[in-house]
């Protein structure tokens, strides 16, 4: 090995074990991971992937911290919310002094189909961190196109899921689900709320994922959909082994890609003397008065057969029944996202 390849002392316990060993760490040293999403889920990742000595951690987010978030996003403190810092900058402050021998590229960017080639570039393995469906159609039509493993991981309430994608060889999450949800159609944080521990439990089972597929370990991928509920107790594995043979999925079997494509996805524009930002989301149209009976316990919310209003925080949220939503107390398209995430979902 050159002079310039990493001191492997740190990682003597990580290394005893036989699937792994110092072939595995090298390897893990040598190769380079994208985390979309640095929240819940992402931090958990950045800090474990890190600590087990990957190389290259490219980091992407485009959210600010606030006091809400130090419940469960385990790389922050109540310094960085007051320093008002994005979270990839605050992330890479504590993962350098964490492990000075890897390389951390924080980017404060929302992905979207006009950058995640860029982001994705070079990256071995790809780990979801994010918040919404819509970023992980993305991020799918990426992974399936480019041949590129990836993660798919989300939590809610007490529960979460995991699943493993190795492009070419098992189902992707669109054999999973065709379609992305409508808008307002799946609770969020904020709205179903959040707990803790079962972050930390999806978040270890898409780090280990990763670990094993870096590491040149591919037989030992999990081929299950992994769903755990903590507060029941419950764990559940699907088998899907068998899926991507199964559907006429439009990724991986006709190479559709919309999303990367830009066909698909969400549709910005800031309003000129409104201080708003218009989202207009392709799919199918939202279901008011489900996303209403969701909405009446996070803020106002007024209704009518044409559109819904929530009025939280400064910001006034406008569905209307097309999907198209306008998000009032900002001009800033990365605020405005990030609102509509929080608030709406997919």
């Amino acid at each position: 090995m050159p002079d310039s390849a990493p001191n492997l002392d740190r990682y003597v316990r990580q290394m005893r074990y036989p699937p792994l060993g110092e072939a595995g760490q090298r390897k893990l040293a040598a190769s380079r991971v994208l985390v979309c999403g640095c929240g819940a889920l992402g931090s958990v990742l950045s800090e474990t992937l890190v600590r087990a000595g990957v190389g290259h951690v490219r980091i992407v987010d485009r959210d600010f911290l606030e006091t809400s978030n130090l419940q469960r996003q385990v790389l922050f403190d109540e310094d960085d919310v007051a320093r008002q810092l994005p979270k990839t900058i605050a992330a890479a402050e504590k993962l350098r002094r964490i492990n000075s021998q890897v390389e951390i590229d924080p980017v404060v960017a929302d992905v979207d189909s006009t950058n995640i080639e860029e982001f994705a570039r070079g990256a071995e393995m790809i780990v979801d961190g994010t918040d919404n469906f819509q970023t992980r159609f993305l991020i799918n039509d990426y992974a399936v196109k480019f041949g590129v493993p990836w993660v798919y991981g989300g939590c809610l309430g007490a529960e979460g899921q995991t699943m493993t994608i190795l492009p070419g060889q098992t189902a992707c999450l669109r054999c999973l689900i065709e379609k992305c949800p409508p808008p307002g159609s799946t609770p969020t944080c904020d709205t179903a709320g959040i707990l803790a521990p079962v972050v930390s439990v999806i978040a270890s089972l898409e780090a280990i994922e990763a670990i094993k597929v870096l590491s040149g370990n591919r037989q030992a991928v999990s081929r299950t959909l992994n769903v755990v509920e903590l507060w029941d107790n419950c764990l559940r594995q699907v088998d899907v082994s068998a899926l991507r043979e199964q559907v006429q999925c439009p990724a991986c079997k006709l190479g559709q890609f919309p999303w990367l494509d830009g066909r698909e996805g969400s549709r910005t524009a800031v309003l000129c003397g409104r201080n708003a930002v218009q989202l207009a989301h392709s799919g199918a149209a939202a279901d008011l008065g489900d996303l209403a009976r969701r909405l009446e316990r996070v803020g106002r919310v007024d209704r009518n057969p044409f559109l819904l209003r929530l009025r939280v925080e400064q910001f006034e949220i406008t569905v209307f029944a097309d999907g198209r939503a306008i998000v009032g107390g900002t001009d800033e398209v990365a605020v405005a996202k990030t609102v509509y995430s929080k608030y709406i979902g997919s």
